[in-house]
């Protein structure tokens, strides 16, 4: 799917969204769908759409056929032993809860325990390159509504940006996403953004490093939060016990999907770091999940949940989602996800579709 602009951040720039839809359809003819927002290049995350289409064939689909699945964790513990691939697996755990909810004749946020029926939205804005298009963006998406404002850094692009949105716009929440691209050896720029009052800074350092995240939050007022070095449960604690950070940002599909997002957020809760839900430019399916997640009570910031028009012409779902004059995104009553799947749109974008049937 071709977004309405060029999205750049620290390590690449993305026109075209490439992905993975799964669609499971049981016994009784219920169907769930579910995503595995994987890109063709090993850039943010180490899985590809061909890595998690191999996984999926070679592993996860067969072993999906061969068992009974009355729940998703059902399907978790089928697959414990293989090790890593946590988008692939995500993407059919997700599928599960879509399934499991519509079985259940629930919405997926009051599956798992959501506590709010809007959830708060915020935007995140690539790499532009450009202070005059930067400000006429930050206007545009403050006048829709969206009650946060992101920037993505790199060196070079990092305090002048921060310094001039502060003077155009105030004291509106704002913070800056590094996307790993610094170093300890940066820390004067940490120092500088110190100065301008950000919500967070986003994952400045390596995407596998806690050490020295701590290190760094030791020094610096602002508030570090981590993205892509929280992989899972595990790395949550010890990022928490390190001090390695003072907010987490959940991506569903990137930590293994709901029941992992689900682990992280109560660890987050009972030590009181606060979370937030961020995407990887899902489509409307991937973003139903974000949603849901969204809705439980630790989530104390904006999170990366954009109407379906800041990045597509049209969406693969109906209704699309759509943000509110409040800045609010509504948490459908529906069953499942709350959206239906517009099948001819994803026949329309698709570039390859296999077919797999239980022989049981």
């Amino acid at each position: 799917m071709k977004l309405k602009t060029p999205f750049e951040t620290s390590f690449g720039k993305t026109i075209d969204r490439h992905c993975i839809l799964v669609k499971i359809v049981d016994e009784e003819g219920d169907v769930g769908w579910g995503e595995i927002p994987v890109d063709d290049v090993p850039y943010y995350h180490y899985e590809t759409v061909e890595t998690a289409l191999y996984v999926a064939k070679k592993f996860l689909v067969p072993k999906l056929l061969e068992i009974n699945v009355a729940e998703p964790k059902d399907f978790l513990n089928a697959t414990s032993r293989i090790r890593g691939h946590v988008m692939a697996k995500a993407g059919f755990e997700m599928t599960l809860w879509d399934l499991l909810a519509k079985k259940k004749r629930k919405p997926l946020y009051e599956l798992i325990g959501g506590a709010r029926d809007r959830i708060v939205s915020g935007v995140s804005i690539g790499i532009i390159g450009n202070m005059e298009s930067l400000l006429k963006a930050i206007s545009r998406f403050l006048n829709e509504g969206y009650r946060r404002i992101k920037i993505k850094i790199k060196p070079g692009w990092d305090v002048k940006p921060v310094e001039t949105i502060r003077k155009t716009f105030g004291d509106i929440p704002l913070q800056v996403d590094a996307n790993a691209a610094y170093t300890l050896e940066n820390f004067d720029i940490f120092k500088q953004l110190d100065e301008y009052d950000l919500l967070m800074v986003e994952q400045p350092l390596h995407y596998e490093d806690l050490a020295e995240h701590a290190e760094l939050q030791s020094k610096i007022r602002t508030p570090i939060c981590l993205d892509e070095s929280i992989k899972n449960i595990y790395d949550t604690k010890a990022a928490v016990k390190l001090g390695s950070c003072r907010i987490i940002n959940i991506k569903p599909a990137r930590v293994g999907g709901i029941s992992e997002s689900i682990a992280i957020h109560n660890y987050a809760l009972e030590h009181n770091i606060p979370v937030w839900i961020g995407g990887m430019l899902e489509t409307g399916i991937g973003r139903g999940f974000q949603v849901a997640v969204a809705t439980l009570p630790n989530v104390k910031y904006p999170n990366d949940i954009s109407a379906s028009n800041r990045y597509y012409e049209e969406d693969i779902v109906e209704p699309p989602w759509t943000l509110n004059s409040d800045g609010t995104i509504t948490v459908p009553k529906k069953p499942g996800i709350g959206v239906e799947v517009l099948e001819e749109r994803v026949e329309k974008y698709s570039r390859k579709i296999l077919e797999f049937k239980s022989h049981v």
